[in-house]
């Protein structure tokens, strides 16, 4: 599946700058390094000179596609670079059997939300950067039933469970006695209501049973009418929790062996509103893997940083969305296909 990439259209390039732009990304990605036109000439699966690819190296950095670390260094690519080998000249490569196995693994024992959990740690474990989920949106879950429970004279406990086995819980005001088997019942007629449809069609059912309701006769159904509506209310609404993976895995990255850098990452990832606006504005779209760079993160401390995210939960009905955070120096062609598998792997394990 072919990546969509947030931000500015991309400069079409020539097959001979696309081989030396391809060439350039490759070398750098794999050492971290500056890349001179002997590394490109190595690489290369047809002869050019020497001042051929100079010539090449010299056009890609009129466009903005390569940069110069240090005065005196070889070239490396710049975001827009790295945005346009993405979108033109990224080969689609397949995982492994093992790796693949390895990963349905890990997620076979995971149920409810645990999956988007272990799904993190996975993403970060296999892709060295920082893997993250999205939980699923309330709103976006078909529920399969609610649970009561007494907590003290003036307060109910609230369980929603979804089809997926996802739980969300919440606390309401309720004074009342202390009987189990009286919220039992209540239980069971709120069930009725809510099995089998998502949050907003609850809402609307239970709106207009309310306003149909022309006798409190029927205690049971004025009482789950009651205990319905003040649920629904005190449940929280917007995007999902972001959950992260291991951080250890960026310990590997030279970009994080700086300790202020890495310490400015941790801060701007688990508190920056761009980032969790743009996981929001993916999850509204359909289709596959996503990739956006810096600029569009909006961040200072994610400079040169690059994120790889997908939605899973199905079309049409996407539930959250999961991925990875590092280095814009990152393999694509491996992290854009985990990150596609793992979306996947997720999806069939919520629905089942």
């Amino acid at each position: 599946m072919t990546p969509v990439v947030q931000g500015s259209e991309s400069p079409p390039l020539s097959a001979r700058q696309g081989r030396v732009l391809r060439a350039v990304v490759g070398s750098y990605v794999g050492g971290g390094s500056p890349v001179g036109s002997s590394t490109v000439a190595q690489l290369l699966s047809v002869n050019l000179s020497a001042a051929t690819i100079r010539s090449v190296m010299a056009e890609l950095s009129e466009l903005g596609l390569l940069g110069k670390a240090h005065a005196s260094a070889g070239r490396v690519p710049t975001e827009l670079g790295l945005r346009v080998f993405v979108t033109q000249l990224l080969a689609r490569r397949d995982l492994g059997g093992y790796e693949r196995r390895d990963i349905a693994d890990a997620l076979e024992d995971a149920h409810g939300d645990a999956v988007v959990r272990v799904a993190s740690d996975v993403l970060s474990r296999h892709t060295h950067q920082l893997g993250f989920a999205v939980t699923p949106r309330l709103e976006r879950l078909v529920l399969r039933h609610a649970s009561l429970v007494r907590l003290s004279t003036a307060h109910i406990l609230v369980v929603l469970v979804s089809h997926s086995g996802v739980a969300h819980r919440c606390l309401i005001e309720d004074a009342g006695s202390s009987d189990q088997a009286d919220l039992d019942r209540v239980a069971s007629a709120l069930n009725d209501r809510i099995a089998g449809r998502t949050l907003p069609e609850v809402r609307k059912a239970l709106a207009e049973e309310i306003r149909a309701q022309r006798s409190q006769a029927d205690r049971v159904r004025a009482r789950a009418l009651s205990v319905a509506e003040r649920a629904l209310a005190a449940l929280p609404g917007g995007p999902g929790d972001l959950v992260l993976g291991t951080w250890l895995a960026l310990l590997d990255q030279p970009e994080f062996r700086d300790p202020e850098r890495l310490r400015d990452f941790h801060r701007a990832i688990e508190t920056e509103e761009r980032l969790a606006a743009l996981l929001d504005e993916i999850l509204k779209t359909e289709g596959g893997p996503r990739v956006a760079f810096s600029d569009e993160l909006g961040e200072p401390a994610l400079r040169h940083c690059a994120v790889v995210v997908a939605p899973y939960g199905g079309p049409g009905r996407p539930l959250g969305v999961l991925g990875v955070v590092g280095p814009s120096r990152m393999d694509y062609a491996r992290v854009i296909s985990l990150v596609d598998y793992l979306s996947q792997l997720v999806t069939e394990r919520l629905s089942a």
